[in-house]
């Protein structure tokens, strides 16, 4: 017995949303035209992040280059193997992201240079002070204007606080309910049940009833207002809402975390169903990355790219993390040997760095959820967590390239 994903009611509740915030077109266009780096320049110089922007364009042309270290040790690829691209997550914010450049650039000048991973992830609650007082535009700015990252991956973690009359709105366009409380200072936040961690949930995995516009809401008006195209999902609801509400801005495209992952086949295959039910007309989805879970084998990565490749939807990336922050699973977790096996099998993997494997201050869990002031006042030290998860990356780069395999690191690395 089959059932649609996606009830009359729910579809209806997210056109309306669509349409609030000016249709599918003007969404595309707007987020293409405020990825242009003169425009965000234009706008950070006015909001007091002129000096650093300019400091990050002195530092980039400092950076190692790939093409470098090719010539050097007289590298060849072999096309039967598979690509590596290198992801690093962590960059929490302008501060951190700038104090992370410094490394990258003095790394240049030793034995061991660090290279600019291809795609960013960060962990950061999207409050109005970040995504509108040019916090959020400065990182984008940096990572993919300056350095070059493919991608950058903002999180909406839809547990912290918003402004009432913000929920008002949407109540008011979906017709839904939103039940909350009132934090104070006209700010309300989402009732989330399941708080059985220190994190609240991890700061709103739990996406109840039609919380999933909330979700939608959120990573609309962030990709509005800055041009962040790439959002980390909390849930299965939002996956289903984000394949439908994105099938016409291909501008705008969501990944599955590690908090998400698919452990097994079983899993992949629900994912390929739910994407297939909404792809766009160009046979791609709005879900533009899977993390496969941290459970899993190589044998089962490699199973799941080949039915992805199976199922004839295009431009999908599957992940897998090599180290993961000390606090969050397994001591000692080393997932290289793995990698290897997949790469030599012929398949592509993104190879992700939650950590760099050693148990470094701010290499937490707990530095993701660092109130905005105390990331501030931190943004050195996390800036140095994310330069070794970086060098980590180059460190597994270089070594691929000595095998023949070929890895992918952001544009400034070339």
């Amino acid at each position: 017995m089959y059932y649609k994903l996606l009830s009359n009611d729910d579809t209806k509740a997210m056109d309306a949303l669509l349409e609030f915030h000016g249709g599918a077109k003007k969404i595309n266009k707007t987020i293409a035209e405020m990825r242009v780096y003169e425009t965000r320049k234009k706008i950070l110089q006015e909001k007091g992040f002129g000096a650093m922007l300019e400091d990050a364009e002195k530092l980039v042309k400092k950076f190692a280059k790939v093409p470098d270290f090719e010539k050097k040790n007289n590298i060849v690829y072999n096309d039967s193997l598979g690509i590596g691209t290198a992801q690093v997550s962590g960059w929490q914010g302008a501060k951190v992201t700038h104090s992370a450049m410094k490394r990258i650039a003095a790394s240049a000048e030793t034995n061991e240079p660090c290279f600019v991973a291809s795609e960013f992830i960060s962990v950061v609650a999207l409050t109005d002070n970040y995504v509108y007082n040019g916090d959020l535009m400065a990182t984008l700015a940096m990572s993919e204007n300056i350095m070059g990252a493919s991608k950058f991956c903002s999180t909406n973690l839809i547990g912290f606080p918003n402004q009432e009359k913000r929920f008002l709105e949407l109540e008011k366009v979906t017709g839904k309910t939103f039940p909350r409380s009132d934090v104070g200072n006209g700010m309300s936040a989402l009732n989330i049940i399941n708080q059985g961690t220190f994190f609240g949930n991890f700061g709103g995995i739990e996406v109840a009833n039609d919380n999933h516009l909330y979700y939608l809401d959120g990573i609309t008006r962030t990709a509005l207002a800055n041009g962040a195209d790439f959002f980390l999902n909390p849930s299965w609801s939002t996956i289903v809402a984000g394949c439908y509400y994105g099938r016409e801005i291909p501008n705008l495209n969501i990944k599955i975390s590690m908090l998400l992952a698919t452990q097994n086949l079983m899993q992949f295959r629900m994912l390929l169903n739910i994407m297939k039910e909404y792809l766009r007309e160009d046979g791609t989805s709005p879900l533009y990355e899977i993390n496969i879970g941290n459970g899993t084998t190589a044998e089962t990565f490699i199973q799941c790219a080949k039915e992805l490749k199976e199922s004839g939807i295009k431009g999908i990336s599957l992940s897998a993390h090599i180290y993961i922050n000390p606090d969050l699973g397994v001591a000692g977790f080393n997932w290289t040997e793995n990698m290897y096996k997949v790469l030599l099998s012929g398949t592509d993997i993104t190879y992700k760095y939650e950590s760099d494997g050693t148990a470094r201050d701010m290499d937490t869990m707990a530095a993701y959820f660092l109130p905005e002031d105390e990331r501030e006042e931190n943004a050195e030290k996390i800036g140095d967590v994310v330069f070794y998860k970086a060098l980590q990356a180059s460190r597994d780069g270089i070594d691929m390239m000595k095998k023949g395999i070929k890895p992918i690191f952001g544009k400034s690395s070339y």
